[in-house]
């Protein structure tokens, strides 16, 4: 597994974590769930990002989830300005669509036995251990942390969407 793909699977399952503590666990509307949400933000983008350098499924050639990437990064932003505006709607629609375009997107990469996933299980499951180890971490460390915000400013307290 090269770097690239080792880093780009690690904010893919980031991301995934973080994601489906937002949307179907965390409290919306606070500071924790925007600091929470930036961090996904950011994990979703870099993983659109560099799926572009990742052409295992074709060699040399784009392939169906690339366009999901390009997809990923309009909607994405797209839902962030969403939020900014007060469209609170059109935002949770757009994270959530790309929540579930993420969730394929990681069963078509990692169901093919011959993909890097199933090969790093299969060859060092140790290895893979400790790479989910990591990502659990990290995506605790991500909702801890909004938690704690949450906590610290009077918990789940929703505050003006139009702020920063």
């Amino acid at each position: 597994m090269t770097p690239l793909v080792a880093t780009h699977a690690f904010a893919a399952l980031v991301a995934l974590v973080v994601g489906s503590w937002q949307l179907f666990v965390g409290p919306r509307g606070t500071r924790g769930h925007r600091l929470a949400g930036r961090a996904w933000v950011v994990a979703i983008l870099y993983v659109a990002v560099t799926s572009f350098w990742i052409q295992e499924i074709r060699p040399g050639h784009f392939s169906a989830l690339h366009a999901l990437s390009v997809v990923t990064l309009v909607t994405v932003p797209l839902g962030v300005v969403r939020a900014r505006q007060g469209r609170i709607p059109e935002h949770r629609a757009a994270m959530t669509g790309n929540w579930i375009g993420l969730v394929g997107a990681g069963a078509a990469a990692s169901l093919v036995p011959q993909r890097a996933i199933p090969q790093l299980v299969l060859d060092d499951p140790a290895a893979a251990a400790v790479a989910g180890a990591l990502v659990l971490v990290t995506a605790v460390a991500v909702v801890g942390a909004g938690r704690a915000l949450d906590v610290a400013v009077g918990r789940a307290r929703p505050q003006d969407s139009t702020a920063s």
